[in-house]
């Protein structure tokens, strides 16, 4: 039935958009219950920096990508500006949770936002507020080297453009739509943490800052990266893989399976 819904959606706008109302809808409820419930979701910034540096990571800000227009990651840019406000200096206490949507709300022209480059079904388009999503991708993979348990967290069915200066391990980046795709992680430890954002000239920066130091480290890595072709259609494959030792002795504690990846190649190798 959810395949059947998909494909209508894409065929029909009309039914697209009703689609859409109705996810965000039940998202809202959800909302609400949570806030009944007082589920404990991240709220309190402040701009003095926890004192222990778990994982530092820049994502560049601008890259060739395929035939897409440069604009695009231009205005790209102001978006990132405007959604980083809210979440830069955000700690997340004990047993507390944070989700991307419920920081940034709707990103609106009124609130500054532009036309960005946005993805669907593998292809670029402009859409206010597109690009944001570079931001839950930094998130992502600075929770990964961390103790904080990803609870939500969706990923792009397609792979839609060739490496350009990739530097960590292909699958790791996050899907978003306001608001019921959602990117969310849970505190389960007895430290607080502490999200610190900006942008440079080139790159957005992100930081993980932690109240006291983790046991554990975690190092994040792929197996079986590979391109493979079945009837006619050319898919990328990897799976990811975290390892976990004890931070003072250096001695390994486990390897597990983050996520398997198998998408739809869009471009020419």
């Amino acid at each position: 039935m959810a395949r059947i819904k998909s494909v209508l959606s894409h065929r029909h706008p009309a039914f697209y958009a009703l689609a859409t109302g109705a996810y965000q809808m039940r998202r809202w409820i959800r909302w609400r219950f949570e806030d009944f419930s007082h589920r404990c979701f991240a709220r309190r910034q402040t701009h003095d920096d926890l004192p222990i540096r778990i994982k530092r990571h820049q994502s560049r800000l601008l890259r060739p990508l395929g035939d897409s227009e440069m604009w695009l990651q231009h205005n790209k840019v102001t978006n990132l500006a405007i959604a980083i406000r809210p979440i830069d200096g955000l700690l997340i206490a004990p047993g507390e949770t944070f989700s991307f949507w419920r920081r940034v709300g709707r990103p609106t022209r009124q609130k500054g936002y532009v036309e960005g480059m946005e993805i669907s079904r593998g292809l670029a388009r402009a859409g206010v507020g597109g690009g944001i999503c570079q931001i839950a991708n930094v998130l992502h993979w600075l929770v990964l080297h961390s103790p904080l348990v990803v609870t939500e967290r969706s990923t792009h069915s397609y792979d839609p453009f060739p490496d350009r200066e990739r530097s960590i391990p292909y699958g790791t980046g996050c899907s978003l739509f306001y608001n019921y795709i959602d990117f969310q992680f849970h505190n389960p430890t007895q430290a607080t943490y502490q999200i610190r954002l900006s942008l440079t000239e080139r790159f957005l920066d992100g930081e993980l800052r932690a109240s006291e130091t983790p046991a554990l480290t975690y190092t994040v890595f792929e197996k079986d990266h590979a391109f493979v072709e079945t009837q006619g259609e050319l898919y990328r494959q990897n799976a990811l893989w975290r390892r976990i030792a004890d931070r003072r002795t250096g001695t390994f504690v486990a390897e597990e399976l983050i996520k398997r990846n198998l998408v739809r190649v869009r471009y020419r190798l």
